[in-house]
């Protein structure tokens, strides 16, 4: 029976951990991106036109109905060879298949998110009375006044474990960014393996390391969640 190199292991851990700037920047701007835009198509859900409401269903569907594997694969190769043949047509000098890798995460993990995150914020936003923010506009305050300092504060409330759960399913779903050629943790520590094909011990590190990341961004969320306590009433 193949005992585990507990040497390798150690060296790998550090070598997978040397990935997480990669890992955590495509977090940080796919959630840049799609907190805003979740926040807009949750808006469009509750009390947009049945056009658009219909539009954002679809997109939803689509993004959660699929493997994100394959959203990576489409957008990373099949998008690329379709828009290269359309700058072929315009007669255009540029080439799609220079742009740096990480610009197809940002957008893949951007797209996915704000699918998840439109629906967090729909429910969240669903658990604050419409007669508060009749109230705010009786007070003289705009719809957005209304919402920064009445409704998106208790909303937060509702919507932070969802929003924590969809972050570190996040950060965990990056581990597909192999297929994209990134080197990131997965693939730096596959990469580690490969001479020795010490791959158990790599999925080992693999496994610690991003269990360690989300760890850490769970304690983040609950200490922000303590702050929010105070609006917990309001909200009840």
């Amino acid at each position: 029976m193949q005992t585990l190199d507990l040497h390798f292991m150690w060296e790998a851990f550090f070598i997978a951990l040397s990935g997480a700037p990669i890992t955590l920047l495509i977090t940080v701007v796919a959630l840049l991106i799609s907190i805003p835009v979740g926040f807009f198509f949750s808006l469009i859900r509750l009390n947009g036109t049945p056009i658009l409401d219909q539009l954002c269903r679809i997109y939803i569907s689509f993004v959660r109905g699929t493997p994100l594997i394959i959203q990576i694969f489409l957008i990373y190769n099949v998008m690329p060879i379709l828009l290269e043949r359309f700058l072929r047509s315009t007669h255009s000098t540029l080439s799609v298949f220079d742009v740096n890798p990480i610009w197809y995460a940002f957008v893949v993990f951007s797209l996915y998110t704000i699918a998840i995150l439109t629906e967090v914020f729909r429910s969240a936003l669903k658990t604050v009375q419409k007669s508060q923010l009749e109230a705010a506009h009786s007070v003289g305050l705009s719809t957005c006044a209304a919402y920064r300092r009445i409704i998106i504060p208790q909303a937060l409330v509702t919507a932070l474990p969802n929003l924590c759960n969809a972050t570190t399913n996040l950060i965990k779903n990056t581990s597909l960014c192999y297929a994209l050629s990134l080197r990131e943790i997965t693939l730096r520590a596959k990469v580690a393996a490969n001479p020795g094909y010490n791959y158990i011990e790599a999925y080992i590190d693999i496994f610690l390391v991003y269990l360690l990341i989300c760890s850490l961004v769970e304690y983040g969320f609950k200490k922000y969640e303590k702050k929010l306590k105070a609006y917990q009433c309001l909200s009840a």
